[in-house]
């Protein structure tokens, strides 16, 4: 038996459980507003491979975007290797042992703090091709909630703030790069550039580029994209910059599925279902904003006559996804289907207990399904 699937234009019963499903359709949409912004602005948005990784799709997103940004060694040889065109990396500390290659990947380096660059600078002026480097700065001013997802908080790591910004050292450097958002809309980016250029306009002049960083929900429906597009003119014209802008979860947001099976269905002071998905190992971002996913066919606890609690197959007493109501009572083997699971869960899902991999789908624009990838005993092993 399978539980409503409302509004999905596949069949679920088609693919593994659990899977990953990717609607490429959706990934267009998105997409297309993207890319929009750009033709409109002439500023150059880049996928964020921290939030969403499938390389599958980089061919697609490489047609409408201007690359990648990575936040390691590994990740910008992905870009490179599978979208192959502008390469970005911002990492708190680089390697010594790893820079040489990050160099011949990477069309933009940006740093964390003036030591960092003092350390790294010989090295890129002297390195085969041109790369344009950056600072990335702490305007200590954010919005964002919860405080793990704050980079301005007090004491941060992240960024040089004006306190120890040293301007006698920016010879070389051609942009700045700020990143105080999590999943906001554009009002909170505008107020950011204001104490941007408040604390580090009179070195703007002198750049070639601005990066605005991530965490703008650009694709979410109530999304400002017309003060978006404000805020980037602003700074374009002003200051005579080309403007940067690397969402992740943007991208991702809304294209992805997690279809999973009800396990068993258990009582002990309420409805309880296990289910062959788990909040620790395939949806940490449940545990660690925290927050609830929808399931598609699903209402908030005692909306509708039967509620139940989700908990997945591990041994951690807290793999617990949340409460969710249905019109009818559940049964072992029915199928439930996540909403909104293509960012920031593939990149950070893990094998604790043992626990098997997701598969990966894709649902094409033509209508068909591709089950692309699917682990095994291997992958957990390979691992450890």
């Amino acid at each position: 038996m399978t539980t409503t699937q409302q509004g999905l234009p596949f069949s679920i019963d088609q693919i593994p459980s659990p899977s990953y499903v990717l609607d490429e359709r959706l990934l267009v949409q998105n997409l297309t507003l993207l890319k929009d912004i750009q033709d409109k602005t002439g500023c150059k948005i880049l996928l964020a491979q921290k939030g969403f990784s499938m390389y599958a799709t980089f061919p697609l997103i490489g047609q409408y975007l201007k690359g990648v940004t990575s936040s390691s060694l590994f990740e910008a040889r992905l870009g490179r290797e599978e979208m192959n065109s502008e390469v970005h990396i911002f990492s708190p500390a680089y390697r010594q042992d790893e820079f040489d290659e990050i160099m011949d990947l990477c069309d933009h380096i940006v740093f964390n703090s003036f030591g960092q660059w003092q350390q790294f600078k010989d090295k890129v002026q002297h390195a085969k091709k041109h790369i344009s480097c950056g600072l990335r700065i702490n305007p200590e001013y954010s919005e964002t909630e919860p405080e793990i997802y704050n980079p301005c908080a007090p004491h941060s790591r992240l960024g040089i703030t004006q306190e120890n910004f040293r301007p006698e050292l920016l010879d070389g450097i051609e942009g700045l790069h700020f990143h105080t958002m999590c999943e906001q809309n554009a009002a909170p980016l505008a107020r950011t550039l204001d104490v941007v250029e408040e604390k580090f306009g009179k070195y703007l002049h002198q750049m070639k580029w601005l990066n605005f960083g991530g965490g703008h929900h650009i694709t979410r429906p109530d999304y400002d994209v017309d003060l978006l597009i404000r805020c980037i003119e602003r700074m374009r014209d002003k200051y005579d910059l080309e403007i940067y802008l690397e969402p992740g979860e943007a991208i991702a947001l809304n294209t992805g599925y997690l279809v999973c099976t009800v396990l068993d269905l258990i009582d002990n002071g309420m409805h309880l279902g296990i289910l062959d998905t788990s909040a620790a190992c395939h949806m940490p971002d449940v545990l660690e904003m925290p927050y609830r996913p929808n399931i598609i066919g699903a209402g908030l606890p005692g909306e509708k006559p039967y509620t139940y609690r989700f908990g997945g197959p591990t041994c951690l007493s807290g793999d617990i996804i949340g409460d969710y109501a249905f019109d009818s009572p559940l049964h072992i083997g029915d199928k439930l289907v996540f909403c909104d699971m293509a960012h920031y869960t593939m990149v950070k899902n893990n094998t604790f207990n043992g626990m098997n991999l997701p598969a990966i789908c894709i649902y094409h624009t033509d209508g068909s399904m591709e089950v692309w990838k699917e682990f095994g005993y291997e992958n957990f092993k390979a691992r450890l």
